[in-house]
């Protein structure tokens, strides 16, 4: 008589251990960007002429973005946006100086031109999203003009008038409504995940997820973080040229890379305090 064979139930799946290196979100506090500033301004005294070149490319990309909102107002937002996306990349050679810095190394013109080589792949891909959000914000910042414009995309005169005029409140309420949810959400992905990647070598998903995690941690000094900047910038682009960038650009790139070291510790850094 044979025997029926008897159908063993397979093991779930367990998925093996990550080999990223665990790391731990800080609790952050107001008075830490005090000492972000602080620090950034030390970066930045300590070698002016690197500075200086950061500070002349965002006031560069300051001069197309006013050019742009004189001849076609409807693609400021687009352009801004594009300009959210350049700048940390562009601010990846201030990361790199006040990384070397850090680690008593000495920073050089070259390796802030060129530190992003090594990191390609994950730069691309973080390039990648960041462009999508880019192309999102520009389309719905199209879509508000054609919805209170709707006799044509207008001139730099009538966005100045329909700004101020009390009457076109609903206009200024849903484009900084719209403006405003696509920032916060690239400033969560952006605000330490180019700094990580540039540290750790990591690649781009993990950057934006410790960095989307860094910002829901710390929500409320994250906005202040935000605000400062967008403040600093703002006051930086009233003036002629943009010339306030100079100085702030290369304050707020360095600033950033303390930002990071003071959100995301690291289980080697947590052994050597």
């Amino acid at each position: 008589m044979s025997q029926i064979p008897i159908e063993v139930a397979p093991e779930p799946y367990v998925p093996p251990p990550s080999d990223a290196p665990r790391k731990t979100i800080r609790p952050l506090h107001v008075a830490d960007i005090a000492h972000w500033l602080s620090s950034g301004w030390c970066d930045m005294r300590a070698h002016p002429g690197i500075s200086v070149f950061y500070g002349i490319s965002f006031s560069m990309m300051a001069i197309v973005l006013g050019l742009v909102f004189k001849s076609k107002p409807e693609y400021t937002m687009t352009i801004a946006s594009g300009c959210l996306l350049l700048g940390p990349f562009l601010a990846m050679g201030l990361y790199e100086v006040s990384r070397r810095r850090e680690l008593g190394l000495i920073p050089g013109f070259g390796s802030s031109l060129t530190c992003w080589r090594s990191h390609i792949r994950s730069m691309a891909m973080l390039v990648l999203v960041l462009l999508v959000l880019e192309l999102l914000w520009g389309r719905a910042s199209l879509v508000v003009f054609a919805v209170f414009f709707n006799t044509g995309m207008p001139s730099t005169s009538s966005v100045m008038q329909a700004v101020f005029n009390p009457e076109n409140w609903e206009f200024v309420a849903a484009y900084v409504i719209v403006g405003g949810a696509f920032a916060v959400l690239v400033f969560s992905i952006a605000v330490v995940s180019i700094p990580m990647i540039l540290d750790r070598d990591t690649d781009a998903i993990s950057a934006a997820i410790t960095s989307i995690e860094v910002f829901f941690h710390n929500t409320g000094v994250m906005l202040l973080w935000g605000a400062v900047i967008t403040i600093a910038v703002v006051v930086s682009l009233m003036l002629p040229w943009g010339v306030g960038l100079l100085v702030t650009g290369p304050l707020l790139g360095h600033a950033s890379w303390h930002a990071y070291r003071g959100a995301v510790q690291w289980p080697d850094e947590s052994q050597q305090e």
